[in-house]
């Protein structure tokens, strides 16, 4: 039988597609001939996986725009932090809750972005 493999991405409209495009390079990294791209060949984590998260109101998403955010995985989010507020970028907060550690961003179009590093393998 067919199943589903992975998520095959995150589609939104922007105001300025390509300003949005070279803040995704320039800020976090990621770029493709499409988009910002992410290879699942890249990830080294312990039984990764992805995630769709269904909630009954907006306050999660809050101060983010349209509903809904983008949840990035990131191997080493101290660093990575550290690494955003050296270009000056505004982390709203970030959190470590055992399971992961958590840090969010807004994009220039007010998606917000959380940064998640998978600590634990899912049982």
């Amino acid at each position: 039988m067919a199943k589903i493999t992975g998520l095959g991405g995150v589609f939104y409209v922007a105001s300025d597609p390509e300003a949005t495009r070279v803040w995704y390079r320039d800020t976090l990294g990621i770029d493709g001939p499409y988009g910002p791209q992410l290879d699942w060949a890249e990830e080294t984590g312990e039984k990764p996986y992805s995630l769709i998260s269904h909630f009954k109101d907006e306050e999660y998403i809050k101060p983010g725009k349209g509903g809904f955010m983008i949840n990035l995985r990131v191997d080493d989010l101290d660093t990575f932090v550290a690494q955003l507020k050296d270009k000056g970028v505004d982390v709203l907060d970030s959190v470590d809750e055992g399971y992961g550690k958590f840090a969010w961003l807004l994009d220039p179009d007010a998606v917000k972005i959380e940064l998640w590093q998978q600590v634990l393998a899912p049982d």
